[in-house]
């Protein structure tokens, strides 16, 4: 039972309004003054105060100090790593209970609408568009409702380091796309990808949120990841065999 009541006081926490839309603000990674949250939650001064002292007690929020501002971000990862669940879980059930209608679009901070950690994975914009180009590209097929990489796509990502025949089950499938609602690439294959963008540094993770910077040369190389291998500029000696 008290593991269950630890669980419901974290619950009641993120289950407040006002207070999922100071959590959600920070999702970017960013830290915020107590005016700014105030005013993006629609709360007077004193109501701000009480929600953050509520969260910062609760272990949800950290207080920093600028130049003698306080500021408010996410506390951890595992906060953010939460809320993204949550926000996932919510388009999740929305589809499940209504499966022919498409759900209302959350309202996405742009870092998190652009690239963002999802799982193990890449989501976000960038994401599904890589998706669409590789499927486009004939790289993976769907196939009796299951993702599939092709022969095409195992040569073509064995030459940018990515040995799919060393990667565990599943290897691809759909990840539906909470920011895009529509599907990703999941599975040991989308962690493959993630971890050549980082090692690559086309990517970096901003602090402990689930948002992902992307560089100008990264967007470009990962625009590029999906063409003939003629033009894939990036040496793959420089990145060791990806495996799971």
């Amino acid at each position: 039972m008290q593991e269950a009541l630890c669980i419901s006081q974290i619950a009641s926490l993120l289950a407040e309004p006002k207070r999922t839309v100071i959590l959600w603000a920070l999702m970017d990674g960013s830290a915020k003054s107590s005016v700014e949250l105030a005013r993006l939650a629609g709360l007077s001064s004193a109501s701000a105060h009480a929600h953050l002292g509520r969260l910062t007690a609760g272990g949800l929020l950290r207080v920093e100090v600028r130049r003698g501002a306080r500021l408010f971000r996410l506390a951890a990862a595992d906060v953010s790593a939460a809320i993204d669940a949550l926000a996932s879980t919510t388009v999740a059930s929305a589809l499940r209970s209504a499966p022919d209608l498409l759900p209302p679009a959350l309202v996405v901070p742009q870092p998190l609408c652009r690239a963002r950690l999802c799982h193990d994975h890449l989501g976000g914009e960038i994401a599904a568009r890589l998706y669409e180009r590789m499927l486009e590209a004939g790289w993976i097929e769907r196939h009796e409702q299951r993702l599939h990489v092709t022969a095409k796509g195992v040569h073509h990502l064995a030459l940018r380091g990515i040995f799919t025949q060393a990667l565990a089950a599943p290897v691809a499938c759909d990840c539906f796309d909470w920011s895009q609602q529509q599907s990703h690439l999941g599975g040991a294959l989308g962690a493959g990808l993630l971890q050549l963008f980082l090692q690559s540094s086309w990517v970096s993770v901003i602090g402990e949120s689930r948002a992902v910077s992307v560089t100008e040369a990264g967007l470009a190389e990962i625009n590029r990841l999906v063409t003939p291998e003629a033009s894939f500029r990036v040496s793959v000696r420089s990145h060791p065999a990806i495996s799971r």
